[in-house]
């Protein structure tokens, strides 16, 4: 089921499937990307404060580096690649009928994976959980949102691409996570910016 695949032949199928472009020209899309800048920015200005515990200072250098790449992803549209490759791959095997059974075991693989690492993110920060919770749960849904979009399972395409209140669904998805992450650094500047005595 899993003979070798001539790459030329894939890369060919991967071109006809997908190509570099622009992945949401709309206003919701160019929102999505100042969104994941706006975090990106908030991480920064964190990180320029320094005095927090090192661990904290990774956390917020890891979501700056990832809401950097998740902009640029965002509008080249790299996850459709990916999907698209691995639709080429399980065409050219011979597998692209079972293919729902493949979508359905990575998308629970990255669902554990992302669970494990909420996790392992909770007991890392625990000592400073209360200040960092939210932007942990943010990164959680982010990436949850990234994982399973990148798998490109149909049933959870069409549940992002219902529209609420004339929005497609998956704005609201994807920047729920986004907003944990603002408020929770919005909240840290606050305290840090707050005079001491109040």
């Amino acid at each position: 089921m899993f003979q070798n695949i001539n790459l030329v032949d894939l890369q060919l199928c991967v071109q006809a499937r997908w190509t570099p472009k622009i992945g949401d020209p709309n206003l919701t899309g160019w929102l999505t990307v100042g969104s994941y800048l706006v975090c990106a920015a908030l991480a920064v200005a964190l990180l320029m404060r320094g005095a927090q515990p090192r661990r904290e200072r990774r956390f917020w250098g890891l979501i700056l580096t990832l809401m950097l790449f998740l902009a640029v992803n965002k509008q080249l549209d790299l996850q459709s690649a990916l999907t698209a490759t691995g639709r080429c791959i399980a065409q050219l095997q011979g597998w692209y009928g079972a293919r729902r059974d493949v979508q359905h075991l990575v998308i629970e693989v990255l669902l554990v994976s992302i669970v494990v690492g909420l996790g392992f993110g909770v007991y890392l920060m625990r000592q400073a959980l209360r200040r960092n919770g939210a932007g942990l749960l943010g990164l959680a849904v982010v990436a949850g949102y990234v994982a399973v979009r990148a798998v490109g399972f149909h049933h959870f395409e069409t549940l992002i691409n219902t529209h609420v209140l004339d929005v497609r669904a998956n704005f609201f998805l994807e920047n729920a996570g986004l907003a944990l992450i603002a408020v929770n650094a919005i909240c840290l500047l606050a305290r840090r910016n707050r005079p001491s005595g109040v």
